[in-house]
């Protein structure tokens, strides 16, 4: 590949101030990226290579979630010789909960600084690194990995791509979840939908209106409305955030922001229907007061458990709507899902065999054959699509996948953080957007930076994906090694 004058340079400019706040005062994220040539995030487009079709594939999510996507994405036969670069904003996750504050304009700041690194050549090594590096091969095109940021952000990613001058395509997950979710239908075909979301596309209404958009242009007839269904912690349990789950321990704590009984709407873990949630209550799966047979207090504790409630709150939402057809599909409208898809498939299982006194509760609104719809499968042909009409694939060696995620950025002084390092909920959703700086660092994959649960998972469940991080982690840490004698040499 041809380096450009877009990725020379390897140790050169260090960050202007320690704090790693820019000097000049951008109205914009789009401004500081696009004109402003003394702050962080400025790219100079010009240099932005001329073949595109040796470069990685770009995709970012809010946190590891879109790593099930990109395990889609390399399982397609058309993309076997492509390289990727991933990006897990993981310290500030979840993007659902801007929206719940009313702050969704600094969650499109995320989203463009997001789309910024991908397209840069900028990282840090570590949190305690004075110097940035300029090694990072900008990207050919861009998946958004992430149901949030599709809604909240597509069409300015698009526009901002488009003002840059270049031409990268970008796809997101909306669509190809909406497509998905007719799998099971007939033309004439009447039953309703379920979107398994989180709290912020719910709020988007991107899915109901995208769902509708595709079942009028595909002429279907029937009668199918759709349920959404907002996941509160499902994603940041994935994702082990503390405020919703917090393995180390065996009772209710301060600072828990999942469901409870003391909920409100579709927060509320209704005692009455303790039967039909059927939560694990063993080993710190719930956090509870009193005796296991009449607990008070409760926490939820497991992504499991956040699963059930979230399914049963689901059901009984379309029991209770007179005159309902039975669930023909379920999206997994959040990319953090899929890895779970057998969970989800288990209790929907559970649930339509769960019966009270003789009468089966919910089978008469779950049909028999029911699909789980992970739109990542149709963003894989999308991709491949895009970049076959393009003439954008691959045909030079393969060159290694990469991997970074998001932490806070502990030299910027004004940032407000928890005991354990992780940014405050208060701060992390009360910042305002125009204030541009560099809150977080973008850093590659270690385990310094990501839970070791959260890497047994990916072990587990997307074992291509993790060989690729494991590749990366080698040759990320053989070049520090050889950039560090190259060091001592000079000195």
């Amino acid at each position: 590949m041809k380096t450009s004058n877009f990725r020379k340079n390897l140790f050169l400019f260090p960050a202007l101030l320690l704090t790693c706040i820019s000097c000049s005062k951008p109205d914009s994220i789009r401004e500081a990226i696009l004109t402003d040539k003394d702050n962080f995030y400025y790219i100079d487009f010009k240099d932005y290579p001329s073949d595109y079709s040796s470069l990685p594939i770009g995709i970012f999510d809010s946190g590891t979630g879109g790593l099930s996507t990109l395990d889609d994405i390399i399982d397609h036969e058309g993309l076997k010789n492509e390289s990727f670069t991933f990006l897990g904003d993981l310290a500030n996750m979840p993007y659902g909960s801007y929206a719940l504050e009313n702050n969704t304009p600094l969650l499109v700041e995320h989203i463009l600084k997001d789309v910024q690194f991908l397209l840069g050549n900028k990282y840090y090594q570590s949190n305690v690194s004075r110097n940035y590096l300029q090694d990072k091969s900008p990207v050919k095109a861009i998946v958004i990995a992430c149901n949030t940021a599709t809604a909240y952000g597509l069409d300015t990613i698009r526009k901002f791509i488009s003002d840059a001058g270049l031409d990268i395509g970008v796809i997101g997950v909306i669509d190809a979840g909406a497509q998905g979710a007719f799998g099971n239908f007939s033309p004439d075909e009447s039953g309703c939908i379920a979107v398994l979301a989180t709290d912020g596309t719910v709020r988007s209404g991107a899915y109901p209106a995208t769902i509708t958009y595709v079942k009028n242009r595909d002429g279907l007839a029937g009668t199918i409305p759709v349920f959404q269904q907002a996941g509160i912690g499902i994603a940041e349990a994935i994702d082990e955030k503390s405020e919703f789950i917090d393995r180390t321990t065996k009772g209710p704590r301060q600072g828990y922001m999942g469901p409870s009984e003391k909920g409100t709407g579709e927060m509320k873990i209704d005692t009455a229907l303790w039967a039909r949630y059927d939560f694990d209550i063993k080993n710190g799966a719930m956090l509870f007061e009193g005796d296991p047979a009449n607990p008070y207090n409760l926490q939820i504790n497991s992504v499991e458990n956040y699963i059930s409630f979230h399914l049963v709150t689901l059901l009984e939402k379309i029991r209770n709507t007179a005159g309902v057809q039975p669930l023909n599909s379920v999206v997994l409208a959040c990319t953090h899902y899929p890895f779970f898809t057998d969970t989800f498939r288990a209790k929907l299982a559970w649930m339509r065999d769960y019966s009270e006194k003789g009468e089966f509760i919910y089978r008469p609104f779950i049909s028999e054959d029911l699909i789980i719809v992970n739109p990542a499968t149709v963003v894989a042909g999308q991709l491949y699509q895009h970049l076959l009409q393009k003439d954008l694939l691959n045909r030079s060696e393969k060159t290694a996948s990469e991997f970074y995620v998001t932490i806070p950025n502990t030299r910027n002084k004004n940032v407000i953080l928890r005991d354990d390092g992780s940014f405050t909920y208060e701060y992390k959703y009360g910042r305002q957007a125009g204030e541009i700086q560099e809150y977080v660092r973008c850093v590659p994959f270690s385990r310094s930076v990501l839970p070791e649960d959260m890497l047994l998972r990916l072990e587990d469940q997307v074992p291509g994906v993790y060989d690729l991080i494991v590749q990366f982690n080698h040759e990320n840490n053989k070049t520090q090694y050889l950039k560090e004698e190259e060091r001592i040499k000079r000195e």
